[in-house]
């Protein structure tokens, strides 16, 4: 005699969700100006905590600079200023929180926008800082090997020496252009990897691998507006390194408040997908 098994059925093999798949905008030269008049009215609806951001920016490398004379490396004041910006996204959090806020209606005071940014070190944010700190090592490392390469008999004694050598030799101009190619390829590669994925790790939740893809492919998907944008930010930072870095008080939150808004306009949120929860 056969006896039946009674129970319930087992289950079907359950599959876990698939991520939201998120859709990148094409951009075109009007979401840029857009984005420049919609971060420049974040910067006048809160010019001091902006402007804090900047003004620490600037500092920091002040402080750097003198270092490097204090330290004898005169070698590395101008590739180091030049390098210097490549840290700008990471440096601009605060900024992305603020348009965030401003954009929702949300009100804010310095509390909320240094806890956000305290909070950030829980999150994916702080592999992102890594990446951006391990570019400019690179950076700076191949300006060294370079110079071992090129200009290996002269001596920087001052920093005016250096600049003769660099620019009024020709192994200076040897220097210089294949210093001038390597570093368009790195920050080429770091403008890739963080303009949108700073931003978007800020706002949702995600991992920063898929904020860099993401971020990868607004570029390549926008190659001219991207491109213009990436030349209209290291326009606009060379310039303000001239007076000491203090023209980065005020370029550094407005390039940082617009950067949130054209990551608006490139990534729409998603069907589905996670933001990242309020503080």
């Amino acid at each position: 005699m056969t006896s039946k098994t009674e129970g319930s059925t087992p289950p079907k093999k359950l599959t876990p969700p698939r991520p939201a798949t998120l859709q990148v905008n094409k951009l075109t030269a009007g979401d840029i100006t857009a984005s420049l008049k919609a971060g420049f009215s974040d910067f006048l609806a809160r010019p001091l905590l902006s402007g804090f951001f900047g003004l620490f920016y600037a500092v920091f490398g002040i402080l750097f600079v003198w270092c490097l004379v204090w330290l004898g490396k005169i070698w590395m004041i101008i590739p180091a200023a030049v390098g210097f910006p490549l840290v700008a996204p990471f440096a601009a959090a605060g900024l992305y929180e603020m348009s965030r806020r401003l954009q929702k209606g949300e009100s804010f005071g310095w509390y909320e926008i240094l806890t956000v940014m305290a909070n950030q070190r829980k999150r994916e944010m702080g592999w992102m800082a890594f990446v951006t700190l391990f570019i400019f090592w690179v950076w700076l490392y191949q300006v060294r090997l370079w110079l071992a390469i090129i200009l290996q008999n002269a001596s920087f004694s001052d920093f005016d020496g250096f600049l003769h050598t660099v620019f009024f030799t020709p192994q200076g101009w040897t220097f210089l252009v294949i210093g001038t190619c390597v570093g368009a390829f790195l920050s080429a590669v770091m403008f890739s990897v963080t303009v949108v994925a700073m931003p978007m790790l800020l706002d949702r939740e995600t991992n920063f691998v898929s904020a860099m893809l993401t971020s990868i492919r607004v570029v390549t998907e926008n190659p001219v507006v991207m491109l213009s944008w990436a030349a209209i930010i290291s326009a606009a930072v060379l310039v303000s390194l001239v007076p000491a870095f203090l023209g980065l008080i005020f370029t550094l939150p407005i390039l940082g408040h617009t950067t949130w808004h054209l990551y608006q306009r490139a990534v729409p949120p998603a069907e589905g997908e996670t933001v990242r929860p309020e503080h």
